[in-house]
């Protein structure tokens, strides 16, 4: 839902990725002192609850925002930090179930103070609440003035006791209970870099006086959707020209256009087939930096493949120079026409040895017209933090082109895929090539058996698995993978392994 209300020349509105700099440049400003919010935070709240954060707008320009998460009851009145109730401000704690809206995030612009922005906000998030049909309204309020006044009061709930009576001014504390919320109590070492607070946040509660009118078999509004996903299990095979190589692509993306599927995935390096065109006996590393002069061919190629089949293609990995470096580069190209990538992070000892790839230092959440995806190509999916980094900014999906010449190799590319299905509750699909070219130089020999994991719970195969290829056999993978029962699962699993995250105790920190 998308609350609206517009006066004058101030729009409210739900936040879109497209918002998230403005936003960045907003938090900045208002929170100087505090330190603001990271672009991929913002992008965790809005994809983790995209109805719950809204933007006001002041003739085009972004002037206040807020972020709030659906919570179950018991979590939302009982004691609790800022960075356990939000999940270090990524909003993986929302739960689709929650019967409280929990408000994590209110920043208006000083320069607009006195529009009732903040009115504006409340407004919208009632609105929110009745549509969703819930208790009511729950969060931690700040107290800016304790720490002018801590020396003249017992504690901070005499402080809180003096402001409800007028002796005291405090603006945040007093603008919330002229809206109607009540105190539950003082949440201490809510958010420690709230200094004016002294750390200390006001519970605070707001009842919806429509809730008792609800009946109770109606339920709320829930989506529901079913997502296909192909994984290749490509055969390397000699080509003799890269028209050839075309022909080969172009045959599994029309297969995939004929299930309607809605992605596809090919594996890491399928493209290397394209050395035995001219099968030249030189060093690794300069077969490597051949293969870089195709990609603007590769991308066309898939980027053409993506419009005309409408499946989303995931296009493996291609060896691509990069301010005169050579990395490992996933294409992204989706049915809409554009194009994303995603360079490896880790290569392998083998892959800067020999061929001289260097890793990338920017992790990408990609936006689909399914909902937002990651990708981690073979051995970046042994590092369990990258997928909890994504995860944190909504991801459900995560696809995993790879390459392995033994069984070993590949054993561990699909163990660490399953872990990471099961613990972080998402679908992970994996694809790689098989066969080899015992004549084509540089060429290693490949092992693989693609597959779709899901976690491991009632709703899901019993093996976690949705559907795995033969080994070393060319052929596809499908699965339809429903979005509805993987909320179900995270919110009333038989393990929930995103609710139950300890984020009081540990967290993921992206440093570049």
């Amino acid at each position: 839902m998308a609350p609206k209300s517009t006066e004058a020349s101030i729009e409210i509105r739900n936040a879109t990725n497209e918002d998230i700099p403005g936003i960045v440049r907003l938090v900045n400003k208002v929170y100087s002192k505090m330190g603001g919010y990271k672009k991929e935070m913002i992008r965790g709240q809005i994809a983790n609850f995209s109805e719950g954060c809204f933007v006001i707008t002041l003739d085009g320009d972004i002037v206040a925002y807020s972020a709030s998460l659906l919570i179950e009851e018991e979590k939302a009145l009982a004691p609790h930090t800022w960075k356990e109730i939000t999940a270090n401000g990524f909003a993986l704690t929302h739960n689709e179930d929650g019967e409280y809206l929990y408000g994590y995030e209110t920043c208006v612009d000083p320069e607009v103070r006195g529009k009732r922005m903040g009115q504006r906000i409340y407004n919208a998030r009632k609105r929110l609440v009745n549509f969703y049909k819930l208790k009511g309204i729950v969060f931690g309020g700040r107290i800016p003035n304790y720490y002018k006044k801590h020396k003249k009061v017992k504690d901070v709930k005499d402080y809180i006791k003096r402001v409800n009576n007028k002796e005291f001014k405090d603006p945040t504390l007093g603008f919330h209970l002229r809206n109607g919320f009540q105190v539950v109590g003082v949440l201490e070492n809510y958010l420690p870099i709230d200094k004016q607070s002294m750390g200390y946040a006001v519970h605070l509660k707001w009842d919806n006086p429509e809730y008792a009118a609800i009946d109770a078999g109606d339920k709320k509004p829930y989506r529901q959707n079913s997502v296909r996903v192909v994984c290749v299990q490509y055969q390397q095979r000699k080509v003799n020209s890269f028209e050839e190589f075309a022909q080969i692509a172009e045959y599994y993306v029309d297969v995939a256009g004929d299930y309607r599927a809605d992605f596809l995935l090919f594996p890491e390096l399928f493209t290397m087939q394209l050395l035995s065109i001219d099968n030249e006996e030189v060093s690794p590393s300069k077969a490597i930096e051949h293969m870089t002069k195709y990609t603007k061919k590769i991308k066309k190629l898939f980027q053409h493949l993506a419009v005309r089949y409408n499946v989303n293609i995931i296009a493996g990995s291609h060896p691509t120079e990069v301010e005169d470096k050579v990395r490992n580069i996933s294409y992204i190209c989706l049915r809409d026409g554009s194009i994303h990538e995603q360079e490896k992070i880790h290569p392998t000892p083998d892959e800067r040895y020999w061929w001289k790839i260097e890793g990338g230092d920017e992790l990408k959440v990609i936006d689909t017209d399914c909902g937002p995806i990651g990708v981690l190509i073979c051995y970046d999916s042994e590092f369990p933090e990258l997928t909890r980094y994504l995860v944190n900014q909504g991801i459900q999906f995560l696809f995993v082109p790879f390459l392995t010449d033994n069984r070993q190799g590949y054993s561990r590319v699909r163990y660490c895929c399953q872990a990471r299905a099961i613990e972080n509750q998402i679908y992970v699909a994996m694809a790689g090539n098989v066969g080899n070219l015992p004549r084509v130089k540089n060429l290693d020999i490949q092992y693989a058996q693609s597959a779709i994991f899901t976690p491991c719970d009632f709703p899901f195969p019993k093996d976690g698995i949705a559907a795995e290829a033969t080994p070393n056999v060319e052929m596809v993978t499908i699965a339809d993978l429903r979005v509805d029962t993987l909320l179900e699962a995270r919110a009333h699993g038989a393990v929930r392994n995103l609710k139950d995250r300890r984020h009081d105790l540990y967290s993921v920190k992206w440093h570049k």
